[in-house]
């Protein structure tokens, strides 16, 4: 069975269903010597959804992950689960089930060992341990798999293993750091719906850890975008997509153009290029149109064909540097060959519009 194999049919959600809990960070700072990893970090994570941490390498989401697991000791604030401060309950007594990017199975024990080795560890009874490890199999597509061992199975398949059991113990928050990043993108693609329909299944509490801006859009409920220790923006994925609230946001989380403006421009009006404009905006690719004329201020460098979309590549006329993109149905792409002189206008309100200092000092 692959990882592509059609999913089984949801159960009855509140079969096996632990009780989930909301997470709240209140205040959190972390350093390791000099370095401040987090300051008066705050956030709160409700009962049963799922929150995706985005950001760079070095911004803070995984110390974040080991806080809330109980791997490493804060320097300020609090972490509440479920209303009661978890900060002196070592990792064991936090009810916290954990999927990392490597798939730590146990090679010598077959698939439902591997489920079940914390129920074991737990003392529960034998008969019960095989009900909850079978339950896990099928929710999580593995039902003809349990004699078999990590060896025999994909790395896909490996990692659902994992993600059953961590689930095995009823966990009140899963805690996934990268699960995916070590796997083929078909794969990745076809894994990251099977945690999101098993998390949705059995409303666990789910923190989902990535630097990968496509899945953390996809998966999730909401998504904290982070830098530098920081949260700049928590919001459902649409809105961190189409009104991103700082300009790391809307540089960080998909493609982005940026257009110099004057202070009494507006959505319609002609995208002007000058050097003593007022303000910056920012513009998704999709809501820039442009049109072939010869007396168009930008001029196409290059064309990127993805399929049903291609991305035209714009510069000023006068340079080889392409500094914006529109994004236009490949269809009409053919009128717009590379040296084509074209007109641009935003069809939709820029997802942002900053002060020209504060854009251009946040970039700095």
């Amino acid at each position: 069975m692959s990882t592509a194999t059609k999913s089984p049919p949801i159960q009855a959600a509140a079969k096996g269903r632990g009780e989930s809990m909301s997470v709240r960070f209140d205040r959190v700072s972390k350093s390791y010597g000099d370095t401040e990893v987090l300051r008066d970090f705050s956030i709160d994570i409700a009962a049963g959804s799922m929150v995706s941490f985005l950001g760079p390498s070095g911004c803070g989401k995984t110390t974040t992950l080991r806080i809330l697991a109980g791997f490493e000791p804060v320097n300020g604030g609090d972490v509440i689960v479920g209303g009661e401060s978890v900060l002196q309950l070592p990792p064991n007594q936090r009810s916290m089930g954990m999927v990392f990017q490597s798939y730590s199975l146990f090679p010598n024990l077959s698939v439902l060992d591997n489920i079940e080795y914390g129920l074991r560890i737990r003392k529960v009874d034998g008969s019960a341990r095989r009900r909850r490890s079978e339950e896990l199999l099928e929710i999580c597509g593995l039902t003809e798999m349990g004699t078999r061992y990590p060896h025999q199975l994909s790395g896909g398949q490996q990692q659902r293993v994992a993600l059953a059991r961590a689930l095995a113990t009823q966990p009140k928050v899963l805690l996934l750091d990268e699960p995916l990043s070590a796997l083929d993108a078909s794969v990745r693609s076809s894994l990251r719906d099977e945690i999101r329909r098993v998390q949705q299944t059995l409303g666990t509490t789910t923190v989902f850890i990535t630097h990968d801006q496509g899945e953390a859009l996809a998966i999730a409920d909401t998504v904290a975008v982070m830098n530098a220790g920081r949260i700049e923006q928590y919001s459902a994925p649409d809105e961190i997509y189409s009104r991103p609230a700082t300009s790391f946001v809307a540089r960080f989380v998909g493609s982005i153009n940026e257009f110099a403006v004057p202070a009494n421009w507006a959505t319609g009006d002609r995208l002007p290029i000058t050097s003593d404009a007022d303000d910056v905006i920012f513009v998704r690719p999709e809501n820039l149109s442009i049109t072939a004329r010869d007396d168009g201020f930008l001029q196409v460098k290059r064309q990127t064909y993805t399929g049903e979309r291609t991305m035209i590549h714009l510069g000023r006329p006068d340079s080889e540097t392409a500094e914006w993109s529109a994004s236009v149905s490949s269809a009409n792409a053919g009128a717009l060959q590379t040296g084509t002189r074209v007109e641009a206008a935003v069809t939709a309100d820029a997802g942002l519009r900053l002060p020209r200092a504060e854009a251009e000092g946040a970039r700095a």
